[in-house]
């Protein structure tokens, strides 16, 4: 499968449209600067939709579900079983994830690219089948190159048909049991870190369960060591499907114009890894909250991201992200129904 269509131009934000709303913000009836980092919000997604008042009325959610070969490994507190069980309970409408989408009016698409316990076709599902679970890259490359293609395709898809159908905000969600132990150390390699110092609970380890989740990463970077400098091979060989799913769809994104809310830890390293493969898809992509994992904060340091929340939060799914749409819409609400001095007969300042 070609991927060259990873280092496509990206669109560029709006010029025009950023002094335009620029220019708005300044005569509203508040102090400059009064609404902080709503302000802020309105005019860069002035700037991405191309309108001098954006609007966020139509959001497409995507869940990508997958399993890792490094759950062999016992590095998560649950059993890899769960994740099968989490597709059917996405689409059963009982996932935190499938509560927010109801309330936001969402789209959501669950995608399923392989668990290693298959709940078979479901409705509100989409397969997107690569196989049971990834290697286990203590052992080999998480991903041979056709399911590294297949993965960064099908979150390409999803980025397109959410573009199709006209979403106005593009949310990426995640599910994988082992998925925070491959998106650690996929952190580590982009960020040449030190597993200690990005290793954290996942679903719930003790003290003991995280040193053994780092020894477990150290052991994958030694082994992938010589290959891992370039972020392509990096995300091949540690990633996962999701996670590789998780960049594809937010490079495909930027290409088609269409705004990212990135959700957590495990989404912020897939931005990370997409922004390494097309940096330009970065003016794209705005950071929903900070996680309660470990690293969480020294990704976002490298991405020179501001999250909008910090509520503890580190169960994917794009949940956060979900939590954090409303600010987004009060936000454009707020830019485009504020009346303006002149409008209300309110004096300026001097």
């Amino acid at each position: 499968m070609d991927l060259a269509w990873l280092e496509h131009p990206v669109r560029r934000p709006d010029a025009a449209a950023r002094e335009a709303a620029l220019a708005r913000q300044a005569i509203l009836t508040k102090p400059a600067g009064a609404l902080g980092e709503l302000e802020r919000l309105a005019v860069t997604l002035a700037a991405l939709q191309a309108r001098t008042c954006p609007r966020l009325a139509s959001v497409h959610i995507a869940v990508f579900a997958a399993d890792h070969g490094v759950a062999a490994a016992g590095v998560s507190a649950y059993p890899q079983a769960v994740t099968g069980e989490m597709v059917r309970n996405f689409a059963a409408g009982g996932a935190a994830i499938s509560v927010l989408a109801r309330e936001l009016g969402a789209t959501l698409d669950v995608v399923h690219l392989g668990t290693v316990n298959d709940p078979g076709a479901l409705p509100g599902v989409r397969r997107d089948w690569i196989a049971p679970a990834t290697a286990n890259f203590l052992e080999a490359p998480a991903m041979d190159a056709a399911q590294f293609a297949q993965a960064l395709t099908a979150g390409r898809r999803s980025a397109d048909a959410a573009a199709d159908a006209g979403a106005e905000l593009f949310v990426g969600g995640e599910m994988g049991i082992g998925n925070t132990t491959a998106a650690t150390a996929l952190a580590c390699a982009l960020l040449d870190a030190d597993p200690l110092a990005l290793t954290g609970a996942g679903t719930g380890l003790d003290a003991a369960g995280i040193r053994h989740k780092a020894d477990v990463i150290a052991q994958a970077l030694a082994l992938h060591r010589s290959h891992v400098a370039d972020a392509r091979e990096a995300l091949r060989r540690l990633g996962g499907f999701e996670i590789a799913a998780l960049a594809g769809a937010y490079v495909a994104a930027a290409q088609r114009g269409v705004a990212v809310l990135v959700d957590g830890f495990i989404a912020s390293i897939a931005a990370l890894a997409a922004v390494r493969l097309n940096p330009a898809c970065r003016d794209w992509l705005l950071f929903a909250h900070r996680s309660a994992e470990t690293g969480h904060a020294r990704v976002l340091a490298a991405l020179q991201a501001q999250p909008l929340l910090d509520l503890g939060l580190r169960l994917g799914e794009g949940s956060g992200a979900g939590v954090a749409v409303p600010l987004l819409r009060l936000a454009c609400a707020l830019h485009a129904g504020m009346a303006t001095f002149a409008e209300a007969g309110v004096s300026d300042k001097a």
